[in-house]
């Protein structure tokens, strides 16, 4: 299908969905700073061929979306939880699996915490607590810290850009696996060509929090499956195993090797994992 512009509560938010509107319903919520192009259309179509309803977006200050001006966003990150239920109306769907990815991982439990009518249940890849985390939990590897610590990009500068972004993408496999740098940087550059201003996409580094208590991540009570990857340099695989130990009922699938993100070496695992944790009958 093609994108299409929602306007909900004076926002705009550029959203693409695929397959058939009464198949049940799954929302993707993709990390900070990054598009829908993330959630790659081959990925969304393996999904709608299983039967599902699927629906991806651009946060604020991504893609098409409401943009900022770099440095001023605003709106906070309960906004952005918000904007996952406004994403949900304007495709006049009551309630959805949620499968977010990254700090999507951490919105999608915020929104199963703030609006848990909402969701129906929780696919959670490559993330951590959302609230109430143990401070025990691995940092990030020394490579991650030196990468996120040393890079140096000329935003205004598109080509400077897209080898941040590039070079920010094979960091994040981990390491261990084969990097496809061709089909990446094709992907950066329609990301970084697509957006209305894509130096906004900073604006998510600063967000303030909107001061809201929630309810630690023990009281989700929808099924939830937690996916990681066992060379995740953001988020080692402690998060993913421990999360998946707080959430009632939560399981874990642990992808050997994977990195940070959804690789699509890993799609053969991961689409049959959605399909069967989101089938009819076995989710609320």
């Amino acid at each position: 299908m093609a994108e299409r512009v929602v306007e909900v509560e004076g926002v705009e938010l550029c959203t693409e969905a695929f397959g058939t509107r009464s198949d049940p319903p799954v929302l993707l919520v993709m990390g900070m700073g990054a598009s829908m192009l993330w959630w790659e259309e081959g990925f969304c179509r393996m999904l709608a061929e299983g039967g599902r309803f699927v629906v991806r977006y651009d946060h604020r200050d991504t893609g098409r979306s409401t943009t900022c001006a770099p440095g001023r966003p605003g709106y906070t990150t309960a906004d952005l939880v918000a904007d996952a239920a406004r994403v949900l109306d304007a495709h006049g769907i009551a309630a959805a699996h949620v499968v977010g990815v990254s700090a999507g991982g951490a919105l999608a439990q915020l929104l199963a915490l703030g609006h848990p009518g909402r969701v129906r249940s929780l696919v959670l890849i490559s993330t951590s607590f959302a609230v109430g985390g143990d401070p025990d939990l691995p940092a990030p590897t020394e490579e991650f810290t030196r990468f996120v610590s040393t890079a140096r990009v000329d935003r205004p500068d598109a080509e400077s850009v897209i080898d941040d972004q590039v070079g920010y993408a094979r960091m994040l496999t981990g390491g261990r696996r084969p990097f496809d740098e061709a089909a990446v940087r094709s992907l950066v550059r329609r990301d970084v060509g697509r957006a209305h201003d894509f130096a906004a996409a900073g604006n998510h580094d600063v967000l303030q929090d909107g001061g809201r208590t929630r309810a630690p991540v023990s009281s989700i009570a929808v099924p939830t499956l937690v996916i990681h990857g066992s060379a995740d340099p953001m988020f080692p695989l402690r998060h993913g195993e421990a999360l998946a130990d707080r959430i009632p009922g939560g399981r874990l699938l642990v992808l050997e090797d994977a990195g940070h993100g959804v690789e699509r070496a890993d799609w053969p695992t991961i689409v049959p994992a959605i399909l069967e944790h989101t089938a009819p009958g076995r989710a609320g």
